[in-house]
């Protein structure tokens, strides 16, 4: 979609930011009702994050209409709502070709703008990065402003709060922007949540105070214990309170929509010295009533009609891998009030909406919290229950630690049910589900399971919820499935592989979802298949009979090369003296950029005839193999 003039006449007036502070305050109103409309255009033509972005329209201008960027440094946290900020700082026109192959990133990526000063796509990390940006800053004695802007959703990760107890400290010159829209992608959940958007229980606040005082008149030490009781109360009630205790100066919360009001209210900031907190009040989706009445949904969208508010229907018919998984999670506890599913803040994603409905006692959103996700599940598997620990792929990376600490050091049984594991597409190089099969290889006590389709999806979350000799992992990807026959729940034998097709020569030993097309590769090139299920264990027993029987082993997986599940059955060929010829198919030791899934598939050689081109390529002079 090209950017055009005359449908956005004052939008047009400020195609970059330098532009924007040269126009009158007066005509800010209109530019933001252009911008807002210009980005729902936009992205109901190339899909995207859409309710977060019109939520932020006016605080963007704002900021930007203030703060002198690129100079002044402003940090977008996660970064699902910076698409008004990469309209106005000079990608205007690019912005329908976001997510696309070598189109706009989906979040702030230093490499694309020097307005972007961080490259994200986690949250929680806007806050600890300001304050290094802010520390320089003073060094450098230029007079440069640091402006973080973080959501309700992502300032409850024990990050964001470990920076800002640093920043109180050091008392630099930082101002973080509290996004308040009592939204993150799913509802927010959590105590702190509760208390930021209001002041809250005034009225029972006071009359607890006014009663408590006649009882305890005349009653001097009581009545002195009570007054810092009352003191601590307000403490607990005043959502600026905590954030001053912190070491910031609390400002608001103000209208995150009245642009009047954010300009001038910046505008005090700037003439303040030492850590100062914003809290703006905004709502997601703001302009777009689709998008205002149910924000989770319209958070990440496919191309859709705007004027009808409408989505295109799924007509393939088959389920997705989080679908399936959601689906197996209410079929479980239908029998079993002893299953715990935790998810850190990805309800709608991972496909737990139907069970957090019919099971809400079995049910946890703990928010943006992966680490706490993982430690808690270990508690309740410590007291008895069967927790189930959904989670996406590239956000498993931050509940590292805890893995190895709190679960598989002491044998918890823990079912980590890991979304969108391998190519995700859209969302770049910080969401692909590279690594975790790397990380997570080399952990003890831990069985690791990819299923190849549905069916085996759905066994292998049974054999895993069912395994009590420790922790396990089942690996799915993102997008949906084969159209596998579903067949009765039954717990896999551990560790085993399966024979798909018997061939010669050439063996290819497969690890997940790629299955359907190495067996497009298998029956061409004439060569034994294998779905060897598990990654850890691995089958000994038959990758060691095939290298007897073969001259080739291919390993195939949709994940880095190094350090994979490739690299395990290199492992077993040194450990037992096996001279046989390896080649370890899977992504390369680079980050993976943002695409549309099968084009990635397809750049990566990892479609059919892609891995069949690199099996010849690599074959060379002993193509007489084939």
């Amino acid at each position: 979609m090209s950017f055009e003039p005359y449908k956005y006449p004052t939008l047009s007036l400020a195609s970059t930011v330098e532009e924007l502070r040269l126009r009158p305050k007066s005509i800010l109103p209109l530019l933001c009702k252009e911008l807002r409309e210009y980005l729902l255009a936009s992205v109901s033509c190339s899909s995207g994050h859409l309710a977060s972005g019109l939520g932020v329209v006016e605080l963007t201008v704002a900021l930007h209409y203030v703060y002198n960027t690129p100079f002044d440094s402003l940090l977008w946290d996660v970064g699902h709502q910076a698409y008004p900020h990469k309209i106005l700082t000079g990608r205007r026109e690019k912005i329908g070709t976001i997510r696309q192959k070598n189109g706009l990133h989906p979040f702030p990526w230093r490499e694309e703008s020097e307005f972007d000063v961080l490259s994200v796509g986690h949250s929680s990390t806007s806050i600890s990065a300001g304050l290094g940006i802010a520390v320089a800053a003073a060094k450098e004695k230029m007079g440069r402003k640091t402006v973080c802007v973080i959501g309700d959703g992502a300032i409850t990760a024990g990050m964001a709060f470990e920076a800002m107890n640093h920043a109180g400290t050091v008392k630099a010159d930082l101002v973080v922007v509290l996004n308040d829209n009592e939204m993150s992608i799913s509802e927010n959940v959590g105590a702190l949540n509760s208390r930021l958007a209001r002041i809250l229980s005034g009225e029972t606040y006071f009359r607890v105070c006014e009663t408590s005082k006649k009882v305890l008149n005349g009653i001097f030490p009581i009545k002195e214990l009570f007054k810092r009781t009352e003191e601590h109360l307000k403490g607990l009630l005043m959502p600026g309170t905590l954030f001053e205790e912190l070491g910031f100066n609390y400002i608001g919360p103000i209208d995150g929509h009245d642009i009047d009001t954010l300009v001038l209210t910046l505008r005090n900031i700037q003439t303040l010295k030492g850590p100062q907190f914003l809290h703006v009040i905004t709502k997601k989706g703001k302009g777009y009533s689709p998008a205002e009445d149910d924000p989770i949904t319209w958070h990440s969208v496919p191309k859709f009609d705007p004027d009808r508010g409408l989505f295109p229907k799924n007509t393939g018919g088959l389920l997705s891998y989080s679908e399936i998984f959601g689906e197996w999670l209410s079929e479980t506890a239908s029998t079993d009030d002893k299953i715990i599913a935790i998810t850190p803040a990805m309800r709608e994603g991972s496909g737990m909406v139907k069970f957090s409905r019919e099971y809400p006692e079995q049910y946890f959103d703990v928010a943006i919290a992966e680490q706490h996700a993982v430690t808690f599940a270990a508690g309740l598997a410590i007291g008895g229950y069967n927790p189930v620990v959904a989670m996406y792929s590239t956000f498993l990376q931050r509940a590292y630690d805890q893995i190895i600490h709190d679960v598989a050091i002491q044998k918890l049984s823990v079912l980590f049910a890991i979304d969108r594991g391998g190519i995700v597409g859209g969302d770049g190089p910080t969401h692909q589900g590279a690594f975790d099969l790397a990380f997570l290889r080399c952990i003890p006590n831990l069985v690791i399971m990819t299923p190849s389709d549905e069916n085996e999806c759905r066994q292998m979350l049974y054999t895993g919820y069912h395994y009590q000799d420790g922790p396990s992992v089942v690996r799915y990807p993102r997008g949906y499935g084969t159209g596998a026959y579903l067949e009765s729940l039954s717990s896999l034998p551990l560790g085993k592989g399966v024979v798909k097709r018997r061939g010669e020569k050439i063996a290819i030993l497969n690890f997940g979802a790629l299955l359907s097309q190495a067996m497009i590769v298998s029956e061409t090139l004439n060569t034994t298949l294998v779905d060897m299920r598990f990654v850890k264990p691995l089958d000994d027993t038959l990758i060691l009979e095939i290298a007897e029987e073969h001259q080739v082993v291919i390993t195939l997986e949709e994940g880095v090369i190094k350090g994979g599940a490739g690299s395990g059955i290199n492992e077993l060929f040194m450990a037992k003296r096996k001279k046989i010829l390896v080649l370890n198919i899977g992504l390369p030791d680079e980050f993976i950029p943002q695409g549309d899934q099968n084009q990635i598939r397809m750049d990566y050689q990892l479609d059919s005839s892609g891995i069949q081109k690199q099996i010849m390529d690599w074959l060379g002079p002993d193509l007489h193999l084939i």
